[in-house]
């Protein structure tokens, strides 16, 4: 019997990381989005390019899928659910609460001894638990695997059409405990039994140098990822950050200070990568996601706080974050829209970080928004 997997999020993440490796993995992938354009193009289009960029290029073709609109056609996405081996998203950790009701109906739809997987690949700590909290609003759930997983690709801006290009480089990292020894068999991931440590030093390695790259290369005028990173002074800005976050993984979960090291450069060697073009733009939108308590600079900071360790240089990305004001992006709007309230900055501090007025990093984060104000 043939493998089925459910895919919600027919964008360049989904088509090129997560349904391409399930496509891999021999499974039939059925995509479900909201998107007309999208589902559209995949119902007419048999078939779509994974072009990878950089060290072992090369070109994957998947085919064999199907595509349905989960706003216009529910049933039948619950129907797939119902009979499905294994249920992944890419969609956002935001969007997460809307598609579980259509998971939940599924799962009260089956029928199948065997108990559903379900691996949410979001940029979210814990974003798995997130939708099996939401789901289990309006169904126990209990025919069901949850697994959490950290995912690390880097999907430049595309010029349109479903190929997707996409650097060579990948990282699937997914939790095996709830298996209890009997997990599915998914190309290209890797199963560990402790997701956090990988999920902390992607989130505070990756994630924190792509957006400081951004927000201090915009500050500067500067258009390209690449293009900022290739100046010295901002590459040092950079690296100053990595050398806090590197402090906090070493201290924490007991990395390797030089394996760190390695990964802080193979990061930086990945995010200028020419194959790559991306924007300062681009990869800046949603500030306030960023800024948020336990996201890629709040969250490194309040534990360095927490632990009498440096902070200066992420609140200094801090600072090029509060910056970031892009008409085109709702969250850049939002948030300087918050920053001329006139409220006071300790009340800002709160609303855009999360972080508790008793905790020791919330002092300094109300000194970098007083400046911000004063501007």
């Amino acid at each position: 019997m043939a493998k089925t997997a459910v895919h919600f999020g027919a964008g360049n993440i989904g088509r090129g990381f997560v349904a391409q490796f399930l496509h891999e993995s021999g499974y039939e992938v059925v995509f479900a989005d909201v998107s007309d354009e999208l589902i559209g193009a995949l119902q007419t289009q048999p078939s779509y390019e994974v072009i990878e960029v950089g060290d072992g290029a090369v070109t994957k073709v998947v085919d064999g899928y199907r595509a349905i609109n989960s706003r216009t056609h529910e049933d039948e996405v619950v129907a797939e659910i119902a009979t499905a081996d294994i249920v992944t998203t890419a969609v956002g950790a935001r969007v997460l609460q809307f598609i579980a009701p259509v998971i939940a109906k599924g799962l009260a739809a089956r029928t199948r001894p065997e108990p559903l997987t379900v691996i949410a690949c979001e940029n979210a700590i814990g974003g798995t638990d997130i939708l099996a909290a939401e789901i289990r609003k309006s169904h126990p759930a209990d025919n069901a695997v949850f697994a959490n997983c950290a995912i690390d690709r880097i999907v430049p801006e595309q010029s349109g059409g479903l190929d997707v290009t996409i650097e060579s480089f990948f990282e699937w990292v997914v939790d095996r405990t709830p298996f209890h020894g009997a997990e599915p068999d998914i190309y290209g991931v890797t199963w560990v039994d402790d997701l956090e440590p990988f999920i902390e030093r992607k989130l505070f390695t990756v994630n924190t140098a792509h957006a400081a790259a951004a927000y201090h290369g915009i500050d500067r005028g500067f258009v390209q990822i690449r293009e900022a990173l290739a100046t010295p002074e901002l590459q040092a800005e950079i690296r100053a950050v990595l050398a806090e976050t590197k402090e906090l993984l070493v201290a924490k979960h007991g990395f390797d200070p030089q394996e760190q090291q390695a990964y802080i450069e193979k990061t930086l060697k990945r995010i200028s990568n020419p194959h790559l073009p991306d924007t300062c733009e681009r990869v800046g939108r949603n500030p306030l996601r960023k800024l948020s308590r336990h996201e890629r600079f709040i969250g490194p900071a309040a534990e360095l706080a927490e632990r009498g360790m440096e902070v200066w240089n992420l609140l200094n990305a801090v600072g090029a974050a509060l910056r970031f004001d892009v008409k085109e992006d709702a969250e850049s709007v939002e948030l300087q829209e918050l920053l001329s309230t006139g409220r006071p900055p300790e009340s800002q501090a709160q609303t855009i970080t999360g972080l508790e007025p008793e905790h020791p990093l919330f002092p300094y984060v109300v000194e970098v928004i007083e400046l911000r104000l004063a501007r």
